[in-house]
This record gives structure tokens, C-alpha cells and sequence, in this order.
């Protein structure tokens, strides 16, 4: 007996001790089952982790979607109320050709002689064209334009001699708009429409005495005594002055012949006629440089006798025409500080309206 307590007591195994083989689990077990448990529920924080990185990217491609869809959808509503809707022209049917004078008249707006000329000589070369009515309203602009597109309404008119050609005047026709206008047969206007300013202006700034003040030298290089005339950091020379004067009173000239050779014994006595004044509509009927009141519709359907009115006006593509807008005025913001001097010939006819 003593034996087997000292065996027992020694921890040696003893067969049929059952209390030594089922005591409780080792402990070495029992720690790697509390890792698995671990395990799996960082596996699983992980999983909801992806997956919510995962739906948050679909989320915000759907939200992009979205906006690039209702970007898309804004542009291509505004184009649509861009373009206008062409009208269809009816075989063998008798219509009136419109062709817009809008905005300011030089070589590089909308309203250029290329442009203006195109229009009509597409409307006068349609067989079915009753009439052509040219709708202005501009503030005048290049002599120069204007002076083109005067000449080749006489030449369709003498080309074209049963289709009459009618300017009607909207908000304004000044200056070279109405040196464009006097070519036409008759012109109307609405009674509150300006019309006139039958003069030739160039404007400038002189900052001579602003450079004194603070100090700053003028240095103007040029080969030929009067290459750097109208300088605005340089003072008037008196001969140079008058040479300007002449060269704007023969533009002037030149404006008044027109504009009689155009109006013929319309014209009434009216001092102020050619000074440069304008006038409403109504009272330009009364000095004849208006024939009648009356809008384009006026025309095509009581005078033309065609109230079927097509657009013949030459434009760019929208596109372009919104380019081309956005490049101008940026151009005219970086260019509205007054240049220094005329470094070129077409400087010259830049200024002169």
C-alpha cells in the first residue's frame, strides 16, 4: 500500500487511476483555440472593411455618373436653344431673304463684309426670292467694311434689277450701319429706332503730363520723322494734328457723297444732317434719312408681298462663334490699357469710325 501511494504521489501514470487521464484539457489546446476565435473575427472585420470600401466606390461612380449625365444633358439643352431652327424653303415658293447687320462692323466680327456679302448674293441668286430685306442694327463700325458691302448692293441691285433690297433698322443704325443702309431702295425704321450719326471720329488718351509726374522717360525709335504721330506718351504736333484732320474730313467726305447718291432728293434741308447727330426713327422720316416706319415683317408681308421670311445670314458654327466670343473679349481685357502708338497702317483704320 505504501508503494502504490508513493507511485501515485511520484505522478508516474497507474493504470486504473482514472483521475490522472481525465482531468481537465492541457493547457497548450486551449490557447490555440482562443487564437482561431481571434482569427475569424478579424477575417471577418476585414471582410466588412472591403466591402465597404467597395460599395462606397461604387457610390460615388454612380454619383459621377449622375453629374456627368446632367452636365451632358444642360450643354446639349442650351446648344439646342443655340441653333436656330432652320426654315425649310418650299419648292417654287416666293419668300423674302432677311440677312442680319449685327454688332459692330470690322473684319473680325460677326458682322464683316465677307459675311454680309455672302448672304446676299446667296439670297439674290435664289429664283425664288421676292425680295431682300437687310436688318440692321449696329453703331457703325470700319469705313472700310461698310464701304464694301455699299458697293456690292449696287452691283446685285444692277445685276438683279427686279428684286428690290429694303433696310430695316432695329435698336440702331449709326454711322457706318447707315453708310450700309443708304445703298438700300427704301429704309424703315421703328419710331423710337436711332439713325444717323453721319460723321468719321478717332479717339485717343495722352498721358504726357501723368509720365512727368511720375518720372518716367519716353523713348520712341523710328525711321521717318512721322512714323510715331498720335503717340499717346508723346506731345501733339500741330502739323501732324492737322494732317488727321484732313485724312478724317475726306472720310467724312466720302460718307456724305454716299449718303446722298443713295437718298437722292429724299434728303431735306437739315443743317445738322451730316454733323454726326442722330435721331429717332420718326424723326429721320421727317429729314429723309428714313422712308417709312415699319418692322421686317411689315415689309415681307405689306411691301415685298412674301410673309414667308429665310434667314440668308453667314454664320460660323455655334461652336466656334462661343470660341471665338470668349477669345475676343479676353483679348479685349488684356488689350484695353491704350497701346503706344500706331506701329502699323491698319492700326490706323482700327481707330477711325
Amino acid at each position: 500500500m505504501s508503494d502504490n501511494q508513493q507511485e501515485s504521489s511520484s505522478g508516474a501514470p497507474v493504470p486504473g487511476g482514472g483521475d490522472k487521464w481525465t482531468a481537465g484539457p492541457p493547457v497548450e489546446p486551449a490557447k490555440r483555440a482562443g487564437e482561431g476565435g481571434d482569427a475569424e473575427w478579424e477575417r471577418g472585420v476585414l471582410k466588412k472593411l472591403v466591402f465597404s470600401a467597395v460599395e462606397e466606390q461604387r457610390r460615388t461612380r454612380r454619383w459621377g455618373i449622375f453629374f456627368k449625365s446632367l452636365t451632358f444633358i444642360y450643354l446639349f439643352v442650351v446648344l439646342y436653344l443655340l441653333i436656330p431652327v432652320e426654315r425649310g424653303i418650299e419648292v417654287g415658293k416666293k419668300h423674302t431673304a432677311l440677312i442680319e447687320v449685327r454688332g459692330e462692323i470690322a473684319d473680325d466680327t460677326e458682322a464683316n463684309a465677307d459675311s454680309i456679302v455672302s448672304g446676299l448674293r446667296a439670297a439674290f441668286e435664289d429664283r425664288n426670292t421676292a425680295g431682300v430685306i437687310l436688318r440692321i442694327n449696329s453703331p457703325g463700325g470700319s469705313p472700310v467694311q461698310a464701304g464694301y458691302v455699299n458697293d456690292e448692293i449696287k452691283r446685285l441691285r444692277s445685276q438683279y434689277p427686279d428684286i428690290p433690297l429694303y433696310a430695316v433698322v432695329t435698336d440702331i443704325c449709326a454711322s457706318g450701319g447707315y453708310y450700309i443702309a443708304a445703298a438700300a431702295d427704301k429704309i424703315y425704321a421703328d419710331k423710337a429706332s436711332l439713325v444717323g450719326s453721319i460723321g468719321v471720329i478717332m479717339d485717343g488718351f495722352g498721358f504726357v503730363d501723368t509720365m512727368k509726374k511720375l518720372g518716367v522717360e519716353r523713348r520712341l525709335l523710328t525711321a521717318g520723322e512721322h512714323k510715331g504721330f498720335l503717340d499717346p506718351f508723346s506731345p501733339q504736333k500741330p502739323e501732324e494734328v492737322d494732317h488727321v484732320k484732313t485724312l478724317l474730313g475726306t472720310i467724312h467726305k466720302q460718307f456724305i457723297d454716299t449718303v446722298k447718291k443713295g437718298r437722292g432728293d429724299r434728303l431735306k434741308d437739315e443743317p445738322n444732317l451730316f454733323s454726326g447727330y442722330i435721331w429717332t426713327g420718326e424723326q429721320a422720316v421727317g429729314i429723309g434719312l428714313v422712308d417709312a416706319l415699319g418692322s421686317s415683317s411689315y415689309v415681307a408681308r405689306e411691301v415685298i408681298k412674301a410673309e414667308n421670311i429665310v434667314d440668308y445670314t453667314e454664320r460660323p458654327p455655334y461652336l466656334q462663334q462661343l470660341t471665338e466670343r470668349f477669345g475676343m473679349a479676353m483679348a479685349k481685357a488684356f488689350s484695353s490699357v491704350p497701346g503706344a502708338g500706331l506701329k502699323q497702317a491698319g492700326d490706323l483704320t482700327g481707330v477711325i469710325k
